[in-house]
C-alpha cells in the first residue's frame, strides 16, 4: 500500500513537473466554472480560481438595477475589484482564461487579474461564457492589457456545448 501511495505521489508530481498549461477562470454563477473544468478534463491543464475578495451576490449581479454592483463596476473605467489569493503562473507556457462577458466586455476583476499577473510570452488562450454577446470585444480588450502575450482568439460557449466547442477549438488552434 505504501508504495503505491508513493508511486501515486511521484505521478502527481511528475504531471504537475511536465504540466505546460493552466485554466484561470472567474465565473460569478457556475457557468465558467463548469466551462474551465471540462477544458481541464480535455488538456490535463491546472485549475485555478479568480476568486473575488468580496464575494458577488444575486443582488450585486442583477443587470436590471441601474445602481447593481456591477452595473456600478462596468461602468467605472477605474473598477479594479479586489482578488482574493494569488497563483504562480511563471511556468506555464499557455495560459487558458475563462470568464463571462458582462455588458459585451471583460468584467473588471478580469482587468484586476491582467494588471496583477504579467503574461508576456505566454500563450494567452481567452474562453468565454455568455448570454448573448461574443467575446471579440473582450479579446481586444485583453490583447490591450497583454501586449507581450500572444493572445489567440477565443471561445464563447455554453456549459450543455463545452465538450464539443472546447474539443473543435483546441485542434484549431493546435493546442491539443
Amino acid at each position: 500500500m505504501k508504495k503505491a501511495i508513493t508511486l501515486l505521489f511521484a505521478l502527481t508530481l511528475a504531471m504537475s513537473l511536465f504540466a505546460t498549461s493552466a485554466i484561470v477562470y472567474f465565473s460569478a454563477t457556475g457557468n465558467t466554472e463548469s466551462v474551465a473544468n471540462t477544458l481541464s478534463d480535455l488538456t490535463g491543464a491546472e485549475v485555478f480560481e479568480i476568486v473575488p475578495a468580496v464575494p458577488y451576490t444575486e443582488d450585486d449581479l442583477n443587470y436590471r438595477e441601474d445602481d447593481s454592483r456591477a452595473n456600478n463596476e462596468q461602468n467605472d473605467p477605474s473598477s479594479r475589484p479586489e482578488i482574493s489569493g494569488s497563483f504562480d503562473l511563471s511556468s506555464y507556457d499557455t495560459v487558458y482564461v475563462g470568464f463571462p462577458i458582462w455588458w459585451g466586455r471583460l468584467p473588471k476583476i478580469m482587468y484586476t487579474f491582467f494588471e496583477t499577473y504579467d503574461l508576456s510570452g505566454k500563450t494567452v488562450a481567452p474562453f468565454c461564457t455568455s448570454g448573448g454577446s461574443g467575446i471579440e470585444t473582450a479579446v481586444n480588450e485583453i490583447r490591450e492589457l497583454e501586449p507581450s502575450a500572444d493572445v489567440i482568439d477565443g471561445l464563447r460557449t455554453a456549459r450543455r456545448y463545452a465538450d464539443r466547442d472546447l474539443s473543435s477549438w483546441l485542434e484549431e488552434n493546435n493546442l491539443n
